[in-house]
């Protein structure tokens, strides 16, 4: 197995311009998101994105034949490795979540007049999407549990349930929505997919959920979480994505690459709260030196560039795997990095709040609203605890239990056995005695 972490000369200068697009370009308009609102965001990204199509950097995670680059997923992990620096950045590239995650189910399994309708404006960037999943009244970790039901009536279908946190479901102008059309069928086969427009009668936002990553009431905000009742709403048999009881499989290759850009993504952030951290040790000086001096300090530094450089290899690694030996093979490694990934951010980016003190609690510094961030990515794409048990299902298959109870090291069991096979050795001691 040959193993080559280089990047070939070409598509390294692409990061290298990405990089300095997004520090120069994307980082001082993201402190006016809340004073531009929706629209006027819109009109700003939009010149920025055209210089992104120019480059052919465009909604890099489709296939060429689709607008994109089909750039594989160790490319676009090193790619949303620096535009996890930026919440915007994502938008100025076509890749944000969730239009990119929907426009890969669309052009997975979407027919050619989905496509039309749907993918291809939203490639455009003439298009806003959501992905309604998830629900108050049950458990996320669980979506066998799924209650919102598609009731078939005639050709069309008729969608009737309640949902929140569809991300930019407040903005959008179609919806990706999950429903259970056999509730008689097995846990995994219960539910499908459906592409429903936003203005379709019965389809009512409620509100945009306030977060503790945005704990202020808003709505129509870019990154909001809407909360959703679908009452009533009918739509046409032409809506159904895929086959009908496809939709946990089609959520699943939806969400496995998802989860590598979404841990390069944390990667980008940590990367930019231990530049902080970093620079304040060098500036803040306190009992009789500075603190890039103080020991504990000098620790900080170092468990988060281990811990910064384990979880990039590891994240490469299971994007190469991917790439490589498809998704399944990839599983366990993805399930891996979601949870380590989501505890380095963590640990970093409390770190550089802790040693900014006062100033890193306050707004004067990103590192309080990158902490809120963190702390949500512990259960985004399933909780941290799913994907611990589902690594240790996987690792378990490779193990069975000793067949007389009796483990498999144990000492005394095994130096019985080593007299057994060496019998002849230890009588050859022993008649030398």
């Amino acid at each position: 197995m040959a193993w080559d972490f280089s990047t070939d000369p070409e598509f390294q200068s692409q990061l290298d311009w990405m990089a300095g697009f997004v520090r120069e370009r994307l980082w001082p308009l993201e402190l006016l998101i809340d004073e531009l609102g929706w629209d006027a965001l819109v009109d700003a990204i939009k010149p920025l994105q055209g210089e992104v199509k120019a480059r052919g950097l465009w909604a890099a995670h489709l296939d060429p034949e689709l607008g994109g680059q089909g750039f594989g997923q160790v490319k676009l992990g090193l790619m949303h490795e620096i535009l996890g620096t930026c919440p915007i950045a994502p938008l100025a590239f076509g890749n944000a979540a969730p239009d990119s995650g929907n426009s890969e189910i669309l052009a997975l399994v979407g027919t050619p007049e989905q496509k039309d309708r749907y993918l291809h404006p939203l490639l455009a960037g003439d298009l806003k999407s959501a992905f309604s999943m998830t629900e108050p009244d049950t458990a996320g970790s669980d979506p066998t549990l799924l209650k919102t039901r598609a009731v078939k009536d005639g050709d069309d279908w008729v969608i009737n349930g309640h949902k929140w946190f569809s991300s930019n479901g407040s903005i959008a102008d179609f919806l990706i929505v999950m429903a259970v059309t056999d509730p008689d069928a097995r846990s995994h086969q219960r539910a499908s997919m459906f592409v429903v427009d936003a203005d379709t009668p019965g389809v009512n936002i409620v509100r945009d959920v306030a977060t503790m990553e945005h704990p202020w009431e808003s709505y129509g905000r870019y990154g909001n979480h809407a909360e959703i009742l679908y009452e009533d709403v009918r739509i046409p048999g032409s809506a159904l994505l895929g086959m009908q009881g496809a939709g946990f499989l089609i959520a699943q290759q939806r969400l496995y690459p998802g989860r590598i850009h979404h841990c390069m993504r944390w990667l980008g952030v940590a990367r930019r709260a231990f530049d902080m951290l970093c620079e304040r040790s060098l500036t803040r000086y306190a009992a009789g030196s500075l603190l890039s001096e103080k020991q504990t300090i000098q620790n900080w530094i170092a468990d988060s560039a281990a811990q910064m450089q384990a979880a990039r290899l590891m994240t490469l690694h299971a994007a190469w795997k991917m790439d490589t030996e498809g998704v399944a093979a990839a599983r366990k490694d993805i399930a891996l990095i979601k949870f380590f990934g989501a505890e380095v951010l963590h640990d970093v980016v409390d770190r550089a709040l802790q040693i900014h003190g006062s100033l890193g609690y306050s707004t004067d510094m990103p590192l309080e609203a990158m902490y809120r961030y963190a702390r949500a990515a512990r259960f985004y794409d399933g909780p941290d605890e799913v994907h611990r048990a589902s690594v240790a299902r996987q690792v378990l298959r490779g193990y069975e239990p000793p067949v007389d109870g009796v483990p498999s090291e144990h000492i005394p069991t095994r130096r019985e056995a080593a007299r057994r096979e060496f019998a002849h050795l230890l009588e050859a001691v022993t008649a030398n005695d």
